[in-house]
């Protein structure tokens, strides 16, 4: 009886520790240099597949204060992922662009690479491992 006992504890032991492993990783972001503190910052979390192309995998919104906006993605399996994010302003939960094309609000994607035109999914992309990430995103 002892033995049947012992067993099933460390059996629910295991299961505990093993559900805590298969949380996922967490990835913080910072954005240092919001230009004023209307609206709100928008993230979005990409793989390959959707990266500028659908729905991202999860989005946050971020609370703009004192310029900074900070947000944490979490339970992200590891992989190759984007990020994208935009000072959404005025509130309206999407960019808005000028009648030529070009943004009306400041944007920036994972790994700071600012070139003419959309963004790219080999400029943004970064591996997530085992561990925890912090990332800060310019504008």
């Amino acid at each position: 009886m002892k033995t049947l006992v012992l067993f099933l504890t460390m059996t629910a032991i295991n299961f505990v520790m093993n559900a805590q492993d298969t949380q996922g990783i967490t990835i913080t972001v910072t954005v240092p240099n919001v230009s004023s503190s209307d609206g709100a910052v928008l993230f979005g979390l990409y793989d390959e597949a959707t990266f500028m192309k659908t729905a991202p995998i999860q989005s946050v919104k971020g609370e703009i204060k004192d310029g900074i906006a900070k947000i944490t993605f979490t339970n992200i399996t590891p992989g190759e992922y984007g990020i994208s994010c935009v000072h959404d302003a005025n509130s309206n939960e999407r960019m808005d662009f000028e009648e030529n094309g070009m943004p009306k609000e400041s944007y920036g994607i994972s790994n700071n690479n600012m070139s003419f035109g959309p963004p790219l999914w080999s400029d943004a992309k970064f591996e997530v491992g085992n561990e925890d990430l912090e990332l800060e995103i310019r504008f």
